[in-house]
Formats: C-alpha cells, sequence, structure tokens
C-alpha cells in the first residue's frame, strides 16, 4: 500500500482580497510559516512524503519558497496548470505520477488543520472506501452537505443546494479526502472536474463513499477574518507547526 497526496494550491484566492493580490494564497505568513506549510508539515509526520502541488496563479512564488520539499520532510512534485482544472481535474491530470500508489490524499490547499491522518487512512482501509471524506458540522452550511447511514458511509451527496432548512447542524465536506487510485483513473482527463459536483454527487450511490467526523483543528482560509482567526489560533498553541 503507498498513499501519495495531493495538495490544491492553483486558486487564485479572490475572497481574501488585497491580501492576495501579489501573493498566492498558499503562501501567506502565520507564524513565520507559510500557510500551505501546515499541510506540508502535517503530511510529512505521517509518513507521506510524495507530494504533488498543482500550481496556476504566482506559480514561480510558490516553487521558490518551497522548493523541492525536502525542509518538510518531502519531496514535492509540481503539475503547472495553463487553465484551472478543478479539484477532480487536478488529479485526473496527475495520473501518470500517482501509477503507483494504491490511494491518493486530496487536501485543499486554503486549509490549516491538524488531524490524525494515520487513523483517517486506516479507516479508509478497513472500510474498503473508494473515498473516505473528512467532515465537520455546521449549523448554517455554505458549501457540501453530507448524508451518513449508521455505518459512516455516505448516502447523499449534496453540493450548495439552493435552499435548506434544518433544525440542528449538519455534517460538511471538510476539505481533505483519500480516494482509491482507481477511482481517479476513470476521471475524464484534460478538462475542469470538480470533486463534489461531479464525482461525489452523481456518484454517490453507487461508490463506497464515507465519511469520518474531525476529531482535531480544521480552518478554511476563505476570508480575511478567517485568516486572522488562524493566526490567533496557531499563536495559542492550537496547530503543531
Amino acid at each position: 500500500m503507498t498513499l501519495k497526496a495531493l495538495v490544491l494550491c492553483a486558486g487564485r484566492g479572490t475572497r481574501l482580497e488585497d491580501l492576495t493580490r501579489d501573493c498566492p494564497k498558499p503562501l501567506l505568513p502565520i507564524e513565520g510559516t507559510p500557510l500551505v506549510g501546515y499541510t506540508l508539515h502535517l503530511l510529512a509526520r505521517h509518513g507521506i512524503t510524495d507530494v504533488a502541488v498543482n500550481l496556476h496563479f504566482l506559480a514561480n512564488k510558490v516553487q521558490d519558497e518551497l522548493g523541492d520539499g525536502s525542509r518538510y520532510g518531502l519531496r514535492i512534485h509540481y503539475e503547472l496548470e495553463d487553465e484551472l482544472l478543478g479539484t477532480a481535474g487536478a488529479a485526473a491530470n496527475l495520473v501518470d505520477y500517482f501509477a503507483d500508489a494504491s490511494d491518493v490524499l486530496i487536501v485543499y490547499g486554503d486549509l490549516v488543520f491538524d488531524e490524525d491522518l494515520t487513523a483517517l487512512y486506516e479507516q479508509h482501509r478497513a472500510n474498503r472506501a473508494d473515498a473516505t471524506l473528512l467532515v465537520h458540522q455546521r449549523m448554517t452550511p455554505s458549501n457540501s452537505i453530507i448524508d451518513m447511514d449508521d455505518t459512516g458511509r455516505i448516502v447523499r451527496f449534496r453540493e450548495r443546494p439552493a435552499e435548506w432548512s434544518a433544525s440542528g447542524p449538519v455534517w460538511v465536506n471538510s476539505g481533505c479526502q483519500i480516494l482509491r487510485r482507481e477511482l481517479i483513473d476513470r476521471f475524464p482527463s484534460k478538462r475542469p472536474l470538480d470533486l463534489p459536483t461531479d464525482i461525489y454527487m452523481p456518484m454517490a450511490v453507487d461508490l463506497r463513499l464515507f465519511g469520518a467526523p474531525i476529531e482535531g483543528y480544521r480552518i478554511a482560509i476563505d476570508s480575511p477574518e478567517r485568516y486572522r482567526q488562524a493566526i490567533r489560533d496557531v499563536s495559542a498553541g492550537k496547530v503543531r507547526a
């Protein structure tokens, strides 16, 4: 069994306004470490050493900062996208790189999180899952809503529903998932594809999709306020650097 990773770093980060005008979002500094550095350190701590990073906006700056990955204990493979391919399209574009892997961990590059990835992978293998998604609960979801049965298997996946109402919290996608490599082999290549919209939603019934409730820290840096919150949380010791 071989687990490789893909960290999605191609987006422009427009919701962060002036913060990302000249600085790619993965390089936003948090206590002296670039944002994506926290994810790279986390991958290395759990024995994942081969990592792909897709790039588009200010790609050279990311490559210059991260280098070959050796300072994080990793080997980084860069894949430049002339056009944005989306979360699934980026994985399909790397099918040759993943050919010797049994599974692929895909994580959104705007996350700061501290989760037991070893336990997540063990759960993924034990369930013989096509994909295992890290999930968390929210009262007012703004992204994917996930319905699971008693075993944790995902039975329905709704991406940003136009109409929503519920009496309590719902499970939502956390932006970190492990996919069986053979599933990625089935993705159409050379065109934009989104994991939630193009893969999970239409295939939830046919695939073995499982949700794993998050147990550690997580924040998505999708606004200036969340960036400031991440800085406060790291400073308070909520995340290992």
